[in-house]
């Protein structure tokens, strides 16, 4: 019970004895006719242009990473999984709000950024970034990568 005679509730510690989740199956990636190579170049661009972008990664709007381009610290597949949820929010707040469909979607940390942006309807590109980054040349690059990006999927 805390000060007010209420009942908080308790969280659960997780036994370390269970065995690890087993890793979800890529959604488009297994599309052999998307174009990798293209996808590839497009999220090396944006990691080039942008100082501060540590990596990207294009993943479903299910949660599932299709490509990535982000160090080996970072892993795309929770990346991805993370870009689907901050998705689901934003179109919650949009639908709620009545202001139409998801665009974009910022998320600013102590240490950096991570952005989520709408890849057609199918898809989102996430992007995360340290904190020197400049958000606005960020905003500025990453909607015309994204738009290229939903012209090659919609090709495949």
């Amino acid at each position: 019970m805390n000060a007010s005679g209420t009942f908080l509730p308790r969280r659960t510690a997780q036994r370390p004895d269970l065995p690890p989740p087993t890793k979800l199956p890529p959604s488009l990636a297994g599309n052999p006719s998307l174009p990798y190579a293209a996808i590839g170049t497009e999220l090396a661009e944006l990691r080039l242009q942008i100082p501060g972008v540590r990596g990207s990664v294009l993943g479903g709007v299910d949660g599932l990473r299709i490509a990535h381009d982000v160090p080996d610290e970072l892993n795309p597949d929770d990346l991805a999984a993370m870009a689907a949820t901050t998705f689901g929010l934003g179109r919650q707040v949009s639908l709620r709000l009545g202001q139409g469909e998801f665009c974009q979607s910022t998320v600013r940390n102590q240490a950096g950024y991570f952005a989520v942006y709408a890849v057609g309807a199918e898809a989102l590109l996430a992007v995360v970034g340290t904190d020197a980054i400049n958000v606005a040349r960020l905003h500025l690059h990453a909607p015309p990568v994204a738009e290229r990006l939903a012209h090659l999927l919609a090709r495949a």
